[in-house]
């Protein structure tokens, strides 16, 4: 490899760095706020425990989607859901953030990770369309363990990313049991 190659990716990797300082809506268990890079580590530890239920998927292809489906967060940070402006497209500026990120890299690398960004973006694939229903299922699921303000809207996340979720049984089973926690704490959090 070239020394400019490795130059531009150990710059690519000082950008990419960025995520674990980029805060995420959710607190983890004692109250701190989590990090994009902690819910993308926590995402990729999902899909290890579940692989064998998926034989048919790729898996390494679903761990490379998992890795790069929030490096755009990098630069300009997490919207969440519950304050996403309607009319807004947050994944054209989170394209645009990453092409930004990917800048040292050569483009053949460049090119590789936007063909999975996009195909996540657009639940194209199999993989993608699976990295998408764990993606949200490792976000409510914090949602259930983090130490949160009062006023955190639980009962949001009750409809948070169904279309997703609903991917198969197994995640639609996931999906009931943490939907249960979520349930519980709605009812017992109070009205905002």
């Amino acid at each position: 490899m070239k020394k400019q190659d490795i130059a531009g990716i150990l710059e690519f990797l000082r950008g990419a760095e960025q995520l674990k300082n980029t805060l995420r809506s959710g607190n983890t268990s004692n109250g701190r706020r989590e990090s994009t890079a902690e819910h993308t580590w926590r995402l990729c530890l999902m899909i290890l425990l579940f692989e064998d239920e998926y034989p048919e998927i790729d898996i390494l292809k679903l761990m490379k989607i998992c890795i790069i489906h929030d490096l755009g967060e990098a630069i300009s940070g997490d919207i969440p859901a519950v304050d996403q402006i309607a009319g807004s497209n947050k994944a054209l500026e989170e394209r645009k953030d990453l092409e930004q990120l990917l800048q040292p890299l050569r483009s053949d690398l460049q090119e590789k990770i936007l063909q999975l960004w996009d195909e996540y973006e657009q639940a194209t694939s199999p993989e993608a369309r699976l990295a998408k229903a764990f993606d949200k299922l490792e976000t409510v699921l914090q949602h259930t363990q983090g130490q949160n303000p009062p006023d955190f809207d639980y009962a949001f996340n009750l409809a948070y990313g169904k279309k997703y979720t609903d991917h198969d049984a197994l995640t639609t089973q996931i999906r009931a049991m943490i939907d249960k926690d979520t349930q519980a704490l709605a009812e017992n959090s109070p009205s905002v």
